[in-house]
Protein backbone atom coordinates (compact mmCIF):
# COMPACT_ATOMS: atom_id res chain seq x y z
CA UNK A 1 0.00 0.00 0.00
CA UNK A 2 3.09 2.34 0.64
CA UNK A 3 4.27 1.32 -2.64
CA UNK A 4 1.42 2.22 -4.42
CA UNK A 5 0.60 5.23 -2.57
CA UNK A 6 4.21 6.88 -3.64
CA UNK A 7 3.51 6.49 -7.50
CA UNK A 8 1.02 9.50 -7.39
CA UNK A 9 3.78 11.92 -5.43
CA UNK A 10 5.94 10.56 -8.45
CA UNK A 11 3.59 11.85 -10.91
CA UNK A 12 2.24 14.45 -9.67
CA UNK A 13 5.55 16.61 -9.07
CA UNK A 14 7.09 15.18 -12.24
CA UNK A 15 4.05 16.20 -14.47
CA UNK A 16 4.06 19.64 -13.06
CA UNK A 17 7.75 19.89 -13.17
CA UNK A 18 7.82 19.10 -17.00
CA UNK A 19 4.81 20.42 -17.99
CA UNK A 20 3.52 23.39 -15.94
CA UNK A 21 5.02 26.07 -17.19
CA UNK A 22 3.84 25.48 -20.32
CA UNK A 23 0.64 24.83 -19.72
CA UNK A 24 0.55 28.23 -17.70
CA UNK A 25 1.99 30.04 -21.10
CA UNK A 26 -0.71 28.72 -22.76
CA UNK A 27 -3.64 28.28 -20.57
CA UNK A 28 -3.29 31.04 -17.97
CA UNK A 29 -4.73 34.41 -18.58
CA UNK A 30 -3.39 37.13 -19.54
CA UNK A 31 -1.43 39.65 -17.14
CA UNK A 32 -2.56 42.97 -16.88
CA UNK A 33 0.16 45.80 -18.11
CA UNK A 34 1.29 48.06 -15.34
CA UNK A 35 -0.07 45.86 -12.87
CA UNK A 36 1.64 44.30 -9.67
CA UNK A 37 3.38 41.20 -11.20
CA UNK A 38 4.09 43.64 -14.07
CA UNK A 39 6.18 46.00 -11.58
CA UNK A 40 8.10 43.40 -10.20
CA UNK A 41 9.06 42.35 -14.35
CA UNK A 42 6.92 39.14 -14.33
CA UNK A 43 4.99 40.93 -17.49
CA UNK A 44 4.79 37.60 -19.77
CA UNK A 45 2.79 33.94 -18.73
CA UNK A 46 6.23 32.51 -19.86
CA UNK A 47 7.67 34.33 -17.07
CA UNK A 48 5.38 33.47 -14.74
CA UNK A 49 5.79 29.44 -15.43
CA UNK A 50 9.50 30.01 -14.33
CA UNK A 51 8.28 31.67 -11.15
CA UNK A 52 5.62 29.60 -10.24
CA UNK A 53 8.11 26.50 -10.27
CA UNK A 54 10.34 28.90 -8.11
CA UNK A 55 7.57 29.06 -5.56
CA UNK A 56 6.91 25.87 -5.40
CA UNK A 57 10.59 25.09 -4.47
CA UNK A 58 10.65 27.85 -1.65
CA UNK A 59 7.45 26.38 -0.11
CA UNK A 60 8.49 23.28 -0.60
CA UNK A 61 11.66 23.69 1.99
CA UNK A 62 8.94 25.08 4.70
CA UNK A 63 6.58 22.13 3.78
CA UNK A 64 8.64 19.45 4.29
CA UNK A 65 10.09 20.48 7.45
CA UNK A 66 6.73 20.86 9.15
CA UNK A 67 5.80 17.60 7.75
CA UNK A 68 9.00 15.96 9.18
CA UNK A 69 8.01 17.55 12.30
CA UNK A 70 4.40 16.80 12.46
CA UNK A 71 5.19 13.04 11.71
CA UNK A 72 6.54 12.98 15.63
CA UNK A 73 4.08 13.66 16.98
CA UNK A 74 1.07 11.89 14.87
CA UNK A 75 -0.36 8.73 13.23
CA UNK A 76 2.00 9.43 9.89
CA UNK A 77 -0.88 7.38 7.16
CA UNK A 78 -3.03 9.72 8.64
CA UNK A 79 -0.96 12.38 7.96
CA UNK A 80 -0.17 11.32 3.96
CA UNK A 81 -3.54 10.47 3.20
CA UNK A 82 -4.25 14.28 4.20
CA UNK A 83 -1.98 15.79 1.89
CA UNK A 84 -2.80 13.51 -0.53
CA UNK A 85 -6.30 14.75 -0.11
CA UNK A 86 -5.09 18.34 -0.26
CA UNK A 87 -2.69 17.82 -3.21
CA UNK A 88 -6.33 15.75 -5.00
CA UNK A 89 -8.47 19.21 -3.86
CA UNK A 90 -6.04 21.64 -4.70
CA UNK A 91 -5.38 20.05 -8.45
CA UNK A 92 -9.05 19.79 -9.26
CA UNK A 93 -9.97 23.42 -7.91
CA UNK A 94 -7.13 24.96 -10.06
CA UNK A 95 -8.08 23.19 -13.34
CA UNK A 96 -12.23 23.90 -12.67
CA UNK A 97 -11.53 27.86 -12.11
CA UNK A 98 -10.26 30.16 -14.62
CA UNK A 99 -6.42 29.84 -14.73
CA UNK A 100 -5.26 33.43 -13.99
CA UNK A 101 -2.05 35.04 -12.48
CA UNK A 102 -3.10 34.95 -9.03
CA UNK A 103 -4.63 30.64 -9.29
CA UNK A 104 -1.55 29.96 -10.21
CA UNK A 105 0.85 31.60 -7.70
CA UNK A 106 -1.86 30.18 -5.21
CA UNK A 107 -1.89 27.13 -6.79
CA UNK A 108 2.16 26.85 -6.57
CA UNK A 109 2.24 28.24 -3.20
CA UNK A 110 -0.06 25.75 -1.85
CA UNK A 111 0.86 22.39 -4.02
CA UNK A 112 4.94 23.45 -3.23
CA UNK A 113 4.00 23.06 0.44
CA UNK A 114 2.97 19.97 -0.09
CA UNK A 115 5.33 18.87 -2.71
CA UNK A 116 8.26 16.84 -0.77
CA UNK A 117 6.32 16.88 2.48
CA UNK A 118 5.37 12.87 1.39
CA UNK A 119 8.78 12.31 2.04
CA UNK A 120 9.82 12.36 5.32
CA UNK A 121 6.63 10.89 6.22
CA UNK A 122 7.05 7.63 4.21
CA UNK A 123 10.23 7.14 5.04
CA UNK A 124 9.59 7.46 8.67
CA UNK A 125 6.75 5.22 7.89
CA UNK A 126 8.54 2.43 6.56
CA UNK A 127 11.42 2.62 9.03
CA UNK A 128 8.85 2.92 11.95
CA UNK A 129 7.10 -0.78 10.57
CA UNK A 130 9.95 -2.18 9.48
CA UNK A 131 12.57 -0.94 11.23
CA UNK A 132 15.95 0.29 10.46
CA UNK A 133 18.00 -2.40 9.42
CA UNK A 134 16.25 -3.10 6.46
CA UNK A 135 15.49 0.87 5.84
CA UNK A 136 17.83 1.02 2.44
CA UNK A 137 16.40 -1.86 0.25
CA UNK A 138 12.56 -0.96 1.78
CA UNK A 139 12.21 2.38 0.90
CA UNK A 140 14.70 1.64 -2.57
CA UNK A 141 11.31 -0.21 -3.26
CA UNK A 142 8.73 1.94 -2.28
CA UNK A 143 10.81 5.09 -4.25
CA UNK A 144 10.41 2.85 -7.40
CA UNK A 145 6.83 3.84 -7.28
CA UNK A 146 7.63 7.07 -7.14
CA UNK A 147 9.92 7.12 -9.90
CA UNK A 148 7.58 5.07 -12.01
CA UNK A 149 4.93 7.37 -11.28
CA UNK A 150 7.52 10.19 -12.27
CA UNK A 151 8.04 8.72 -15.99
CA UNK A 152 4.47 8.36 -16.36
CA UNK A 153 3.68 11.82 -15.48
CA UNK A 154 6.34 13.12 -18.03
CA UNK A 155 5.61 10.85 -20.48
CA UNK A 156 1.86 11.25 -20.50
CA UNK A 157 1.65 14.62 -20.02
CA UNK A 158 3.22 14.68 -23.79
CA UNK A 159 1.72 12.18 -25.14
CA UNK A 160 -2.11 13.30 -24.10
CA UNK A 161 -0.92 17.32 -24.99
CA UNK A 162 -0.34 15.66 -28.83
CA UNK A 163 -3.47 13.75 -28.86
CA UNK A 164 -5.30 16.16 -27.64
CA UNK A 165 -3.63 19.95 -27.51
CA UNK A 166 -4.23 20.96 -24.21
CA UNK A 167 -3.58 19.33 -20.78
CA UNK A 168 -6.39 19.01 -19.48
CA UNK A 169 -6.93 15.58 -19.18
CA UNK A 170 -3.79 14.09 -17.86
CA UNK A 171 -4.49 16.83 -15.21
CA UNK A 172 -7.74 14.74 -14.24
CA UNK A 173 -5.72 11.64 -14.24
CA UNK A 174 -3.17 13.25 -11.29
CA UNK A 175 -6.54 14.36 -9.26
CA UNK A 176 -7.62 10.56 -9.79
CA UNK A 177 -4.22 9.28 -9.00
CA UNK A 178 -4.16 11.42 -5.75
CA UNK A 179 -7.45 10.24 -5.05
CA UNK A 180 -6.55 7.11 -5.07
CA UNK A 181 -2.90 7.25 -2.81
CA UNK A 182 -5.18 9.24 0.11
CA UNK A 183 -7.04 5.97 0.63
CA UNK A 184 -5.05 3.71 -0.10
CA UNK A 185 -3.05 5.04 3.27
CA UNK A 186 -5.94 4.83 5.42
CA UNK A 187 -5.49 0.62 5.71
CA UNK A 188 -2.28 0.46 6.86
CA UNK A 189 -1.12 -0.73 9.62
CA UNK A 190 1.13 1.71 11.30
CA UNK A 191 2.86 -0.73 14.42
CA UNK A 192 6.28 -2.35 14.34
CA UNK A 193 6.83 -5.76 12.44
CA UNK A 194 9.11 -8.02 13.92
CA UNK A 195 11.12 -8.44 10.47
CA UNK A 196 13.62 -11.11 12.10
CA UNK A 197 10.48 -13.80 12.98
CA UNK A 198 8.72 -13.15 9.59
CA UNK A 199 11.82 -14.23 8.03
CA UNK A 200 12.39 -17.17 10.17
Amino acid sequence: MIFAGFFSCGYQLAFITAHFPAMIAEMCGPIMPGGMLDSVGISTTSILGAVAISVIGLANIAGSIFAGWLGKRYTKKYLLAAIYTLRTIASATFILMPITPTSVLVFSLVMGALWLATVPLTSGLVAYIYGLRYMGTLYGFVFLSHQLGSFLGVWLGGWMYDLYGDYTLVWWVGVGIGAFSALIHLPIREKPMNISAVAA
